[in-house]
This record gives C-alpha cells, sequence and structure tokens, in this order.
C-alpha cells in the first residue's frame, strides 16, 4: 500500500463537555486525571481516539460507560446527567444544549486535514480543491 500525501488545515482542542450542575462545570480548565473516574460517555468514531490516546499517554484508564456514534445523542446524554465526554470544539461551537465546555489542561487536540494517493488519478475536481487548498491554506 502506497502511502497518502496529506495536507494539514487546522488544528482542532477537543474539550471536556460535562452538565452544568456537575463540581467541574465551572472550573476554567480540568485534568484528564479528573476526568477518568467520571462516567464516560465514548464517541464511537475512529477520529476521537485521540481523547483515548491523550488518556493512555497519561497511564489514565477513562472510566467508559457507553459508546455511541452520533455527538449529538452525547451532548442530550449528557444535558441529562448520564456521564461527562471530550469532544471536538468545532463541533460544540453553535449547540444549544445546557452543558458545560471546558478546556482540557494540558490540551489535547487534533489535526484535520485532507488526504489523498495520487492527483494524477483522482477526479478533476478533488485535483482542483487540493491545489486551491494548497494555495490558500498557511504552511
Amino acid at each position: 500500500m502506497s502511502k497518502l500525501n496529506t495536507i494539514a488545515l487546522k488544528d482542532g482542542e477537543l474539550l471536556a463537555v460535562l452538565p452544568q450542575e456537575h463540581s467541574l462545570a465551572k472550573e476554567s480548565s480540568v485534568t484528564l486525571k479528573q476526568l477518568a473516574t467520571e462516567s464516560f460517555i465514548l464517541l464511537e468514531e475512529g477520529a476521537l481516539n485521540e481523547a483515548l490516546d491523550a488518556f493512555h499517554e497519561q497511564d489514565l484508564h477513562p472510566n467508559i460507560k457507553m459508546c455511541i456514534h452520533d455527538d449529538y445523542s452525547i451532548l442530550s446524554m449528557i444535558e441529562e446527567g448520564l456521564g461527562i465526554s471530550i469532544l471536538p470544539e468545532l463541533v460544540l461551537r453553535r449547540v444549544s444544549y445546557d452543558i458545560a465546555k471546558v478546556p482540557i489542561n494540558p490540551p489535547v487536540t487534533r489535526t484535520i486535514g485532507i488526504a489523498y494517493n495520487n492527483l494524477k488519478t483522482i477526479p478533476i475536481a478533488s485535483r482542483y480543491f487540493i491545489n486551491y487548498l494548497k494555495e490558500h491554506i498557511p504552511d
């Protein structure tokens, strides 16, 4: 299998998401150690392995109670007090759930990007899009 070419577009921060009445909800930041013992609702998605990786890098193991496929379902469950989670700030920007979004210290991030195999074999529209990104995304 050949190596994919990648273009990093943006680094995105992951935030702790807690019920409003949670004891950590008013903190200016939380640590993964503080979150590890809570009832954790895991987003069942490959992109969020960064959260689990961050726990494991600190030799922590979150108390996973549920794995859910949809981030909005997780937000509803958190709003109802069923647990906490870690979700991308990008997803949380325009939600109207009654939840607390708290930065994690040290920050947990992910890189959003585009990957492609060979420019010569992908559709012309994809080539134009990739060339546009290369010209307009700062190094």
